[in-house]
């Protein structure tokens, strides 16, 4: 039985891996290496970006590789994190790299409990024995893997990450990835080394894109990252931000939606979902203007 069919592999024979380099713009060696490993990362988070738009219009999000590369590879479209780890998963595992896929928890420095529905790799090149983190589906970077060792801080084009080790309970270590802002440095996830399989992503992928309470069903998020900027769009807000800490906001109308998607995040939707997602966008704004009143 196959890896793929026990349910413990990423179905990386079933890759369309020109197709996936070609759309990451990626053209270098390919080899189980740190060197190639850092410029896989590289170009797929700077190529993919991150959307919802699924979720929010209510279509299903399946996670089989061929799904996933239908949307983010020849569809034009971007994905949230799962989607992008089961593609670069897929990736990995075709070119030979020893990983392990983990889960992490979102915490942008909450005290609170979240659900741990964020997808991470953790990967050891054929040629160095460190065990590096593997974060491509977050949306806003990083630029390279980071090493998973206690206290190791890194600047990557002026966007600083460092990673912490903490004692957790029944002596399983937790492991906190910290990005520097405006505000400092803040706890951006925390994950530990539990290998997951891909019924793990499938499942915390239907809570996530489906339940009631999930952020992911209620409002449009989309991002977009390279080496000098971040484009953010949370529901009509559009952030900018830079590496050194500088932020730039506006509010899009909802008949702008479209060119921004497409113009500034690289994400093509089609007419039918278009109208939907800037319907509910009036709507939002329209509520928003609503509760405005009703509290003035």
């Amino acid at each position: 039985m196959t890896e793929a069919a026990n349910g413990r592999g990423w179905s990386g024979d079933r890759l369309d891996l020109d197709a996936y380099l070609a759309r990451i713009g990626y053209a270098g060696e390919r080899a189980p290496t740190l060197e190639v490993l850092r410029g896989l990362q590289r170009a797929h988070v700077t190529s993919i970006p991150f959307e919802n738009a699924n979720a929010v219009l209510g279509k299903p999000v399946a996670l089989d590789l061929e799904t996933v590369q239908d949307r983010l590879v020849r569809g034009g479209r971007g994905g949230y994190c799962y989607e992008h780890v089961v593609l670069f998963a897929s990736a990995l595992e075709r070119l030979g790299f020893d990983f392990t896929a983990l889960i992490g928890r979102v915490t942008l420095g909450s005290d609170k409990i979240l659900p741990a529905t964020h997808a991470l790799t953790g990967v050891r090149p054929a040629d160095d024995d460190r065990l590096w983190l593997c974060d491509v589906g977050f949306g806003s970077g990083p630029l390279a893997p980071i090493e998973i060792a206690d206290g190791v801080e890194v600047d990557l084009d002026g966007w600083r990450f460092r990673m912490r080790r903490a004692a957790g309970p029944l002596g399983v270590d937790q492991w906190w990835l910290d990005q520097y802002g405006q505000d400092g440095w803040t706890a951006r996830h925390t994950f530990t080394l539990t290998p997951q399989y891909p019924i793990d992503y499938a499942v915390g992928s239907h809570y996530v894109s489906t339940h009631s309470r999930s952020p992911f069903t209620a409002r449009l998020f989309a991002q977009k990252f390279d080496a000098a900027r971040l484009h953010q769009l949370d529901a009509a807000t559009w952030r900018t931000f830079r590496p050194d800490g500088s932020v730039t906001e506006r509010t899009i109308e909802p008949a702008e939606l479209g060119r921004v998607l497409a113009d500034e995040f690289g994400i093509t939707v089609e007419a039918e979902e278009l109208a939907h997602l800037e319907q509910g966008m009036a709507a939002a704004r329209q509520a928003e203007a609503d509760r405005g009143l009703a509290t003035a």
